[in-house]
């Protein structure tokens, strides 16, 4: 238990940092938008470019386990979706937003850094996997039910730019198929540029965690809607025994990547929830409330899943 603590502790640790200046000093949330910026656009990117680009391209082309994740990730949002049309009424824009809190775990911000401290670098290849296929399905579906639900004006032909456009725009996905490329050609970076390379990298993970726990602390807490307690059961205990069950059921995976999957499958909704929610004016100040409660409570849930990967209580062969 003390090396689950030790594994588990940093991790929360920074996020409660960040949560406890953004209570203690009042600062402009227009001021994190820089900290955001290079989490998102520069550190995590050169994570997932460095680690990727020295791995052999074999280990990249997995479609077995990136089938099975991302399947699982879009069960779970159906779940969560019906748990919504019946919490709604029948709203498709708010059960839209229930579906991505139930589904859409924090995989950029928390994920690198909860699988590489506790996994080490054999779990760079899943989480990278992992984390582009759940943003591009989260990007599929989110916009094409929201312009089913009428909350878009665009015709289909628009509605599939813009998603083709998010996709393949997105820092995340770009460095994932830079590192694929890389390790494919064999290319290996000048060492000065390796160098900033692995700067960023090591910033990404503490600077992601803390920033995160800003962002939180600045957010409005809107009511406590009645559906939360089991959209965020779906989302912190279903999700990651349901990968679990079905990557042990198929076989034939490294016991590491399950255990990423597993990890990645536990962490709590994104703050994405609550951008997506406001992008479409739909479930704002509830949405806010699931990305708030889901991270407070993930502290335990996560903690128990290191737990019962570390101890063997989930038997990985």
């Amino acid at each position: 238990m003390q090396n689950v603590i030790t594994l588990a502790l940093p991790f929360f640790g920074l996020i409660l940092l960040g949560f406890g200046a953004g209570k203690i000093r009042n600062l402009p949330e227009a001021g994190l938008s820089w900290m955001n910026f290079f989490v998102v656009y520069l550190a995590l990117p050169a994570l997932f470019f460095r680690l990727l680009s020295e791995t052999p391209f074999e280990e990249l082309a997995n479609l077995s386990f990136v089938s099975a994740t991302t399947f699982t990730t879009y069960i779970v949002f159906a779940i969560s979706f019906c748990i919504g049309v019946v919490a709604t009424r029948g709203s498709i824009a708010e059960s839209t937003i229930l579906g991505i809190a139930g589904a859409y775990s924090n995989v950029g911000y928390m994920g690198p850094g909860l699988t590489l401290a506790v996994l080490g670098e054999q779990a760079t290849v899943p989480t990278a996997l992992i984390l582009a296929f759940d943003n591009a399905l989260m990007f599929i579906l989110a916009p094409l039910l929201m312009a089913l639900a009428g909350t878009e004006n665009e015709t289909f032909v628009g509605t599939l730019k813009k998603i083709l456009f998010r996709i393949f725009t997105h820092p995340f996905i770009l460095a994932t198929i830079a590192g694929v490329l890389a390790a494919a050609l064999k290319f290996q970076p000048p060492t000065a540029i390796d160098t900033m390379l692995r700067y960023l990298s090591s910033a990404a993970a503490p600077c992601a965690l803390f920033a995160m726990g800003v962002s939180i602390a600045l957010r409005p807490v809107g009511r406590i809607p009645l559906e939360l307690p089991l959209v965020l059961s779906v989302k912190l205990v279903l999700h990651p025994i349901l990968v679990f069950l079905l990557l042990t059921w198929l076989g034939g995976f490294d016991p590491n990547w399950i255990a990423t999957a597993v990890l990645m499958a536990c962490l709590p909704p994104a703050t994405n929830v609550f951008i997506i929610a406001q992008q479409y004016g739909t479930y704002v100040q509830r949405a806010s409330s699931f990305v708030l409660f889901g991270t407070a409570v993930s502290i335990v849930t996560v903690t128990a899943f290191i737990w019962a990967l570390t101890s063997g209580f989930l038997p990985l062969r």
